[in-house]
């Protein structure tokens, strides 16, 4: 048993990523994973990209790996998405009938639950509407793909299977030879939408989409109890604040994404798309910088303008408790609503008749500054080592793997020994954050009894 004086939840939280890390590049090794050898490096790179649910790729995931190859990365690409932790918590419980206080305790502030109760339901409601959800979307996509005729139901079965879980975990693999861009399915639109649509519900959170199907929930049996006996059951705060500032920055952005990429593209790289084509196929390449990483367009075609913007999408990333990466929307929509607040000469920021708290705006501008600084500091690192590399092809790949998007302007296989090891170890702090990596192995004070008198600084 893992002792709480030996490991707080951040360590736990950590090692249980980095053992699975290790496992899978191991797995990746097996001869019988391979149709061609790979470096330990290129193992380490494509299992750390599986587990951290990037996607970024130094061989072509089609033609390297069997069909054992692509089970093990789409058992670590599951593993890493749900959270190894939020599997041993289960497992221990199911398995002994029950789990030690001490673990309840990490499971719970890993998972942000407020009671202690809720720890296990939610990580059991978690699985449950993961593989729901995959589930759901495998049989989507497996009738998506009537039109490919040249394989067999088995296979077709995989395909689905595969892109399901690539998908709700925001993982971004493929086992078409060229991703979305194959020709097989590029202007199978059906597909396309149905692979955008489970990777948005995986960059929503599980919390979110656990108290939406709540607040879902009430509104039937409200309608219900008013049309049978006519009683007003409405109960306020059903949907919490944290789901409603998640779903509407998630909604905002997504359609100003499509509609700037749309029309900034539009006789550009969608010009091999007709009507509704363009549509779904700027609604994919707006949201799959959400951290997905899916490529239905090559994105080192697009306008220098577009990849800036791609860029930016990456930097915020999905929504939090969930499988996809980046700053996260939360932490973006704290840090406008707080410089509104300031622009307005407000000493406080709130939002829907709720104040938010003051840590959490804290910690809102600790995430956006360490993942700025620690992106800063991989493309200086990059640079170091390929010098003759365009600054803003270096960029893109750091922003994609820190956010753990997956996307690239077609220079990670290409890339030194040295350059691999930075992008390995950007997409780990990607995924646990830097923030974890700091409260991990920083020790922590005891509480202050007492206050310095403040004083304001010079800021502008």
């Amino acid at each position: 048993m893992i002792r709480k004086h030996l490991f707080n939840p951040a360590q736990l939280f950590i090692s249980s990523f980095l053992g699975l890390i290790v496992f899978g590049t191991f797995l990746l090794k097996l001869p019988i994973a391979l149709n061609e050898p790979i470096s330990w490096v290129d193992s380490l790179f494509t299992a750390t990209s599986a587990v951290c649910v990037t996607g970024l790729v130094v061989v072509d995931t089609a033609t390297h790996f069997t069909g054992w190859g692509h089970l093990f990365i789409m058992l670590l690409i599951q593993a890493g998405g749900i959270g190894i932790l939020s599997f041993a918590g289960l497992f221990t419980f199911f398995l002994k009938g029950g789990s030690t206080y001490e673990n309840q305790l990490a499971i719970r502030d890993f998972s942000n639950t407020e009671r202690l109760g809720e720890v296990f339901v939610l990580l059991k409601r978690t699985i449950l509407i993961t593989f729901g959800i995959e589930l759901v979307g495998a049989v989507a996509i497996y009738w998506s793909l009537d039109s490919l005729s040249y394989m067999g139901v088995g296979e077709k079965v995989f395909v689905s299977l595969f892109h399901a879980v690539s998908s709700f975990c925001n993982a971004g693999f493929s086992t078409l030879p060229l991703g979305l861009m194959d020709g097989t399915v590029i202007h199978n639109y059906g597909f396309q939408f149905i692979i955008a649509c489970i990777y948005i519900f995986g960059g929503l959170g599980f919390p979110i989409v656990i108290n939406v199907l709540k607040y879902l929930k009430h509104v039937v049996n409200r309608l219900l109890k008013k049309w049978t006996l006519n009683v007003n059951s409405y109960r306020p705060w059903v949907m919490t604040m944290n789901s409603k500032i998640n779903l509407i920055t998630t909604g905002l952005i997504t359609l100003v994404a499509t509609l700037v990429l749309y029309v900034n593209e539009y006789s550009h790289v969608l010009t091999g798309h007709d009507g509704l084509g363009k549509l779904v196929i700027a609604f994919a390449t707006a949201t799959t910088p959400r951290t997905a990483g899916f490529n239905s367009i090559d994105f080192a075609e697009l306008h220098f303008s577009s990849i800036l913007f791609v860029m930016l999408l990456m930097w915020i990333g999905a929504s939090p408790n969930s499988t996809g990466g980046g700053i996260k929307t939360s932490t973006f929509a704290v840090a406008v609503l707080n410089v509104w607040s300031i622009a307005r000469g407000k000493n406080r920021t709130d939002v829907f008749r709720r104040e938010i708290a003051s840590i959490t705006i804290q910690r809102a501008f600790a995430t956006m500054f360490l993942s700025l600084m620690v992106i800063g500091l991989a493309v200086f690192g990059i640079s170091f080592f390929e010098p003759e590399r365009p600054l803003l092809d270096i960029a893109f790949e750091c922003f994609s793997a820190y956010s753990t998007v997956g996307l690239s302007l077609n220079i990670t296989g290409g890339l030194m020994t040295g350059s691999k090891i930075i992008l390995i170890m950007l997409m780990f702090i990607g995924r646990v954050t830097m923030l974890s990596v700091l409260i991990a192995f920083i020790k922590k004070v005891n509480y202050i009894h007492y206050r310095y008198a403040p004083e304001e600084l010079t800021i502008y």
